[in-house]
């Protein structure tokens, strides 16, 4: 991303930012876009090793943020945060579908429960910040039609999906009822350097790239349902760009990628880019099936309709760049 080309970088120029999440993978790509900007950043983290932050994402810019090293669960800790921001990326969560099956009331504590306490900490201690939230696809469940736009019926196949929805829903109802500006991201399949790729806990794209840098057959479960994908870097602009904007305020926006792929051209196109790679189809897993939503790629029309975005990275460069990236960093995030 080029700094220099987008009209609303002065926005972030000397100010204080807050970085929920800020260790983990979409959120140290957006911490160091908002440095190289002149951003005061923060950043917030629990460092919990099932949740994806890694203080190797912050390398090179370690020095030029604040880490705090908090769990948004401890909301005696939230005021002093929020006092003075400018603008918060709210990325804390919980993001495994499977764990939020197996451990319901720890997702229903993060991705619900805590984001009502960190609006009511700007409700009373910052009620000028700017907050944008990233939400998750999985809130649509099994697409009736496609592509999937903000007017889909929201019906959650998991308990994530559930709690993810009660935390959008707050942020939106604190910017409709008490004025705090809020905007909601619905975020798609994300991938690129510094995602997690230990487990499938983020994505399972993380497991296959692992797989393939240490010379391993990766599986395909069923092969055939279809996918699209953001590049971080496009997503990362998104986040700037929505933050930057008065018109997004109190809105929801689907991201979305290049045209969908079947998850078979997916591996395909990984094993092209890495020599000697391989996959293996493999039946769907019986316990993942029951909340696997089938097909789905997103209808980002109305975020570039009302902000000018769009992804702007192929897939196959995506790939790459991700690929690159583990080649030479993968022992520091297994």
């Amino acid at each position: 991303m080029n700094p220099l080309s987008t009209p609303w970088k002065a926005r972030y120029v000397g100010a204080k930012v807050l970085i929920t999440g800020g260790v983990g993978f979409i959120g140290s790509n957006l911490a160091r876009a908002l440095v190289e900007w002149g951003a005061e950043v923060t950043i917030v983290d629990s460092l919990i090793p099932e949740y994806g932050g890694n203080r190797r994402n912050l390398l090179g810019i370690e020095n030029d943020v604040r880490l705090h090293l908090t769990d948004v669960r401890n909301h005696a800790t939230l005021p002093a945060l929020v006092e003075g921001q400018d603008f918060l990326f709210n990325l804390a969560g919980q993001t495994s579908h499977m764990d939020s099956m197996k451990d319901p009331e720890t997702d229903l504590e993060i991705n619900c429960r805590a984001q009502l306490a960190i609006l009511e900490a700007c409700r009373r201690h910052n009620p000028a910040i700017r907050i944008v939230f990233a939400s998750t696809r999985q809130l649509y469940g099994r697409p009736e039609s496609l592509p999937v736009s903000e007017t889909h019926p929201l019906r959650p196949v998991d308990v994530n999906g559930i709690n993810k929805q009660a935390g959008e829903s707050f942020h939106l109802l604190y910017s409709q009822v008490h004025g705090i500006r809020s905007t909601v991201l619905r975020l798609t399949n994300t991938i690129g350097p510094r995602m997690r790729v230990k487990d499938a806990r983020q994505t399972f794209v993380g497991v296959w790239i692992r797989s393939l840098v240490e010379g391993r057959t990766f599986e395909v479960w069923g092969g055939e349902q279809l996918r699209d994908f953001t590049y971080v870097d496009d997503a990362v602009e998104a986040f700037l760009q929505a933050a930057a904007s008065d018109e997004a305020i109190g809105q929801v926006y689907n991201l979305g990628g290049p045209p969908p792929v079947t998850l078979r051209a997916l591996a395909e196109m990984l094993v092209e880019l890495q020599p000697g790679g391989q996959f293996a189809l493999m039946e769907f897993p019986a316990d993942r099936k029951k909340i696997d939503i089938g097909d789905f790629f997103a209808d980002y029309r109305l975020i570039e309709r009302a902000l000018g975005w769009k992804p702007k990275t192929s897939l196959p460069s995506a790939l790459a760049q991700t690929l690159a990236y583990y080649r030479d960093e993968l022992p520091h995030y297994v």
